[in-house]
């Protein structure tokens, strides 16, 4: 926590306005990343045994009736792509979406990250919130990416077949 105290006001406007520049310089960051690099799933982007290929996220938490309330944003910076449907079912649209969607998870975990930073300038209390607020609201988004990429990798795997 820094040495000084702002006036509570004053410190609401610098979380709120903190939260949105996390959120847009992360997301601008993911997009700026090069194609190349999500390409193929790294340590924190590969599928877990758990979630069989989706069908956890399906069955444990009903994915499917709520994932579509949520907004999607994909297409924000100029050249992205939105993730509301897929570009194409052959073999290039799916690689299209997979990519999409680990670059759209990695933003989600950056945002994620910045929660922390909030100790510094907040009590515990509000700082705990301030994290607790940023799992929340990051959270629901990371496990739409990883279940749109498993239906995606099942797919990718029928074609190849």
């Amino acid at each position: 926590m820094l040495d000084f105290v702002m006036p509570v006001p004053l410190t609401i406007v610098v979380d709120v306005a903190a939260w949105g520049f996390f959120h847009t310089a992360t997301g601008y960051a993911a997009h700026r990343r090069p194609d190349r690099r999500l390409e193929h799933d790294g340590w924190l982007l590969r599928l877990r045994p758990f979630e069989q290929g989706g069908r956890f996220y399906r069955r444990r938490l009903r994915i499917h009736r709520w994932k579509d309330r949520l907004p999607e944003a994909g297409d924000l910076f100029r050249g992205g792509h939105s993730k509301r449907a897929l570009p194409a079912y052959d073999a290039a649209g799916l690689e299209l979406f997979a990519r999409e969607t680990r670059r759209a998870e990695l933003a989600h975990w950056w945002a994620m990250a910045c929660g922390p930073l909030f100790v510094l300038w907040n009590p515990p209390l509000p700082a705990t919130l301030l994290i607790t607020y940023g799992v929340l609201v990051n959270l629901p988004f990371i496990v739409i990416q990883r279940y749109n990429r498993a239906r995606i990798e099942a797919l990718r795997g029928r074609l190849r077949r």
